[in-house]
């Protein structure tokens, strides 16, 4: 039985536990960027510019070893790129099919873009808050690594296809290397490939499986940070500066800005913006 001395104590440690967790919840919860538009300034700044707050922690020499601002979005730009990514009557936004080889993928003359990672980076997680707006999309997530065994086409609009690639690493498919090796090779209308590295553990043994295979054949990529809620700001500032470091020191395709995720919103923007550079002025 509590005191009667600490019950008043008792009562506001469990009421600002429940705060945290509700704020918590929110976090992770948007359904909309306009949700997040009204959050309080400094909040909203961390979700939406996860590298920017990381940043501000740095000493000003280290600052100058991160690329922050080279694509740097503005919040009424991130909020029209939803829009993409919101179904409706005249934006399908669906599911089309698997292959488990590129003869078997969909024909399609759309843009295509694709999403490869180790197994458990949290890249289905990922895909699905992207499609968060489209609720008739049924991305499947799975607590097991290595659940996507093979390469999964969904139609966004008139504007692209986006492909979640099976994950390498462990229970990766067996063919992984023939499957994803042909077809970041020969699918002529593949634009950019994000590469999710997992923010914890930084880069890996098996990451080098698809870095290796972008620079081989002079892939546009990306590199995504994701899970970076997961470690402390220390950790991560750590990590980040050492991946900054190799795609500065080790890659040629690789675009030089990181891209930690908080927000799929800004995931959304940085597609829709590639797509707008591949049309031209």
């Amino acid at each position: 039985m509590t005191a009667p001395g600490l019950r008043p104590i008792t009562r506001k440690l469990l009421e600002l536990t429940g705060a945290l967790r509700r704020v918590n919840r929110a976090c992770s919860t948007f359904q909309t960027f306009a949700e997040v538009l009204r959050l309080p300034k400094r909040q909203m700044t961390k979700l939406a510019f996860p590298l920017q707050e990381l940043q501000r922690h740095l000493t000003p020499d280290a600052r100058l070893d991160l690329h922050v601002k080279i694509f740097d979005p503005s919040l009424e730009d991130i909020s029209k790129a939803e829009s993409v990514f919101t179904a409706t009557g005249r934006n399908r936004i669906e599911y089309l099919s698997s292959a488990v080889r590129l003869d078997h993928a969909p024909d399609l003359a759309h843009p295509e873009v694709c999403f490869i990672g180790r197994s458990n980076v949290g890249k289905s997680s990922l895909i699905k808050a992207l499609f968060a707006l489209a609720p008739e999309v049924e991305v499947r997530v799975s607590k097991k690594p290595g659940h996507t065994k093979k390469m999964n086409f969904f139609k966004v609009g008139k504007y692209f296809t986006l492909v979640d690639m099976p994950g390498y690493g462990y229970r990766a498919p067996e063919d992984f290397v023939d499957m994803v090796e042909t077809y970041l090779k020969e699918r002529r209308n593949l634009m950019r490939t994000f590469l999710l590295v997992d923010s914890v553990v930084g880069i890996q043994k098996t990451d080098s499986i698809a870095i290796g295979m972008c620079e081989e054949f002079s892939l546009p990529y990306v590199m995504v940070l994701t899970k970076i809620d997961k470690s402390s700001k220390g950790h991560l500032l750590k990590q980040v500066l050492q991946i900054q470091k190799f795609v500065d020191s080790e890659t040629q395709g690789c675009f030089p800005q990181l891209f930690p995720v908080r927000l799929s919103s800004t995931l959304q923007w940085i597609i829709f913006r590639w797509l707008q550079f591949f049309k031209g002025p």
